[in-house]
């Protein structure tokens, strides 16, 4: 049987902005924020010391001994309150931290309300109904970037731009705490005014809902709200972690609700975003053409928090380019050299990274220091991707993709200012299986990508480069243009970058060279 948690995210995912969320004061419980019921024990507390009693074992007996009748919310507070603004005020303490609480974190957005919070970032919520009279959403909303439109009186209603034009609307059905006009007692809580009926009305007709920290025992009006609704166009899921009362049960089979059997609100709603997440990525088109992946390459440098996903991403390209040249195709040994048949090979592996290579460009235009590993590895394993022996220059010719992702990270480098960064590049180390590991500058300038330097100058057998005196750099420079065109358009300039790259390439081999150091292959 499928979870109902993988079936509510798989719903979420593929609606975005048709769930509304509804939580309770269950969902604010782990802030160390009170139920009304723990308010009312804490209330029976205090009034038990007024009478000169101690009621700490079982304030709940006490109360029922004491006044003989059952402890109730609702009673305690219109007895001990008579005005809304006076409850207000003897209720603020219950949901503003002090100094204590704010320094253990108390009474602070908890992991529910981040992951709503982001699910609402994300475009897949955008409707908030709550009872709670804290502001942990609009925190959690704010720390997002997200200035939510809130909703906690009939004015505000009446002023509110509609549902379909709001980033994020938050509904306060029982007010804001530091509104006096908050909703307590049960005469209060039976009765909403017409612009709730009308707004509830269309929201629990038009919107799925995922109920989660809400008892329904005590709201008469929102109740009745629910269940005066007929759609039933989107599914509603009913999170709950103990024995469900009455009126849980009628709704739930009233609007036949999934039950959702949960830990805990912070489990529940991580969990939700996590699989909507984890199920968007991967129903994104996979980054087989350039632009997806050089789009999708922008986004993931852009912010921090998706470091995760560059380098998943940078990581499957070259997997992709390293699967795709590990055939037989590239083991031809017994072939002789000719133009074409080196023409064919280099053309071949050009083509198989065309994607990694527009990304690398971009990659280098804009890397950071966070970047700079992502990069270094993708070195490493393409030039590491060396099968044992074979006839030269097919041999050699395997760390050619290494060289144009050395090439292209540098040219976006050089064009952008970033020094720094190539010269990690060029300190990049690469690890080979009975060979002595090598710096990327020992091994990768097409000056330095065969054993014996002559071989360099036999790539004249390329196509149209039989004359020239550095036919693969010549050939690199004719090859990367029409991978850098989307920072560099003046072929003047591409080539005043592409110099300036090659010149930073010598400077740093003839600062490196050292015939004795390992780190470079014994040359």
């Amino acid at each position: 049987m499928i979870d109902p948690i993988h079936s509510l995210a798989f719903s979420i995912q593929a609606n975005p902005g048709v769930y509304a969320v509804f939580i309770g004061s269950g969902v604010s419980r782990a802030a160390k924020i009170p139920t009304g019921w723990e308010i009312t024990l804490d209330l029976i507390r205090k009034l038990a010391v007024l009478h000169g009693e101690n009621c700490e074992s079982d304030p709940e007996r006490w109360y029922r001994d004491k006044f003989d009748k059952e402890a109730d919310y609702s009673d305690l507070l219109d007895a001990l309150a008579k005005t809304r603004t006076e409850r207000q005020q003897l209720l603020r303490p219950y949901w503003e931290p002090n100094d204590q609480e704010r320094e253990e974190g108390a009474k602070q957005p908890t992991a529910a309300h981040h992951a709503i919070a982001t699910l609402a970032a994300q475009g897949f919520i955008r409707i908030i109904i709550t009872t709670n009279f804290d502001r942990l959403t609009e925190s959690a909303l704010r720390d997002q970037g997200i200035e939510p439109t809130v909703l906690s009186s009939p004015d505000q209603i009446q002023g509110a731009p509609p549902l379909i034009h709001t980033r994020c609307c938050v509904i306060k059905l029982h007010g804001d705490y530091l509104d006096t006009r908050i909703r307590n007692t049960l005469s209060e809580l039976d009765q909403y005014p017409q612009e709730f009926n009308n707004l509830l009305d269309r929201i629990f007709d038009e919107f799925g809902l995922v109920i989660c920290g809400w008892s329904a025992e005590w709201d008469g009006a929102l109740r009745a709200a629910i269940s005066r609704t007929p759609s039933r166009r989107y599914s509603t899921y009913w999170a709950a972690r103990g024995t469900l009362g009455d009126e849980a049960k009628r709704l739930i089979s009233h609007r036949s609700a999934q039950l959702v059997r949960i830990e805990d609100a912070d489990t529940f709603f991580t969990s939700i975003q996590q699989h909507v997440e984890s199920i968007e990525e991967f129903s994104r088109p996979h980054p087989l053409s350039v632009e997806a992946a050089v789009a999708s390459l922008k986004r993931y440098i852009s912010e921090p928090r998706y470091r995760i996903r560059l380098s998943d991403l940078v990581d499957e390209t070259v997997g992709r380019v390293i699967e795709a040249t590990s055939g037989d195709v590239f083991s031809e040994n017994d072939q002789r050299a000719t133009t074409k048949s080196v023409t064919t090979h280099v053309r071949h592996y050009e083509a198989i990274c065309s994607t990694l290579l527009e990304m690398a460009a971009v990659g280098g235009f804009w890397a950071e220091k966070d970047h700079y590993g992502v990069w270094q590895r993708a070195l490493q394993r393409l030039a590491s991707n060396v099968s044992d022996g074979g006839y030269s220059p097919w041999w050699e010719l395997q760390r050619y993709p290494a060289t144009l992702l050395f090439y292209a990270l540098g040219l976006g480098a050089v064009e952008s200012d970033r020094l720094c960064f190539i010269e990690h590049l060029m300190e990049t180390i690469i690890h080979e299986q009975y060979e002595y590991d090598f710096l990327v500058i020992a091994k990768l300038p097409p000056f330095c990508l065969f054993s014996h330097r002559n071989e360099g100058q036999s790539m004249q057998i390329l196509e149209g480069k039989e004359r020239r005196h550095v036919p693969l750099n010549d050939w690199i420079y004719d090859m990367l243009w029409r991978h850098v065109l989307r920072f560099i358009s003046n072929k003047n300039k591409y080539t005043l970058t592409f110099d300036k790259f090659e010149i930073l390439i010598a400077l740093a081999y003839l600062y490196r060279f050292d015939q004795s150091s390992p780190l470079f292959g014994g040359l």
